[in-house]
């Protein structure tokens, strides 16, 4: 399995979505915010619909409940992230929608984003029963499709949004190092809280991952820009990188105790995968020197105590 085929690509986009779900909307659906209410977002989570005339079982990627802007009643968003391109799929849009709104009696705004990089063409976005005499049923929903943006038409957005689907958008090979940078200089002018910072900068790194060529040119783009904003990017890389230390050296301290004592309990556990990154090299040191669990436990209560 490659590495990108490991990655849940539609898990990473509804993480997105929910946690910057107003965000979302400002960017790509800002005619919509005229009319809802701006406030508490209600997930509505694992809802499970058979489809018709088969056993198949499917999740509802992304279920939001928002309010109507004065009015007492509300409606639903389905947002549906894909990453491939499937057989059928207005179908199956249409059969969520159908079931949507039988179960919640509810107005239902679906919206797809395509986050696949080929093919380019237009995807469809509704799905038609007719006969030669009668239309019986047109179904449209909003489709998102990031290959057909250009990234350049999003550089001024003050989005965090914009700054990761940037990397997803069209982009020439050659603008690879220059869109990075701009996604990295749009999330450092954010200012968002550490949590946020580091899921954005992931992203970016999952969908623009760049060659050693490339890097060069990166690092050459990032020595072009003023002050403030080259030290707001090598902060949060740096801050980024010193996680992902972090998880690193978490992930080797814990394999050395388990080979040493066999398995260490659930609680012990989670105190190793708190401490600093120098707490773990100390850790990393003196563990050479324990005997027994006992000598670990002494170890950790003398940090907590100092």
């Amino acid at each position: 399995m490659t590495q990108r085929e490991s990655i849940d690509h539609d898990g990473l986009f509804k993480e997105l979505i929910e946690t910057f779900f107003w965000e979302f909307l400002d960017l790509f659906l800002p005619q919509v915010l005229d009319y809802v209410e701006r406030g508490p977002v209600t997930f509505l989570y694992q809802e499970v619909f058979s489809s018709i005339g088969a056993e198949e079982k499917r999740i509802i990627d992304l279920l939001a409940q928002v309010q109507f802007r004065g009015q007492d009643s509300y409606f639903l968003f389905h947002i549906e992230p894909q990453s491939s391109v499937q057989a059928d799929f207005e179908k199956r849009m249409f059969c969520y929608f159908g079931r949507l709104h039988e179960k919640y009696d509810l107005p239902i705004y679906p919206v797809v984003i395509f986050s696949y990089d080929s093919p380019q063409k237009e995807a469809e976005s509704s799905y038609k029963v007719e006969f030669p005499d009668f239309q019986v049923l047109q179904f449209n929903f909003r489709a998102i499709q990031l290959n057909r943006l250009n990234w350049r038409d999003y550089l001024r957005q003050h989005n965090p949004v914009a700054s990761a689907l940037m990397a997803k958008m069209q982009i020439a090979k050659e603008d690879r190092p220059r869109v990075k940078v701009e996604c990295l200089r749009m999330l450092a002018t954010l200012q968002l809280d550490p949590a946020r910072t580091e899921f954005i900068s992931q992203f970016i790194d999952t969908y623009l991952r760049l060659e050693a060529n490339e890097e060069q040119r990166f690092q050459t783009e990032i020595d072009t820009l003023e002050l403030g904003e080259r030290e707001a990017i090598m902060q949060t890389l740096t801050s980024w990188e010193e996680r992902g230390w972090q998880k690193g050296e978490v992930s080797i301290v814990l394999r050395q105790l388990n080979r040493k004592f066999k398995q260490l309990s659930p609680e012990m556990e989670t105190q190793i995968q708190s401490l600093e990154v120098d707490q773990l090299e100390s850790l990393s040191e003196a563990l050479l020197e324990f005997e027994s669990l006992d000598d670990l436990n002494a170890w950790l209560q003398n940090l907590e105590n100092s």
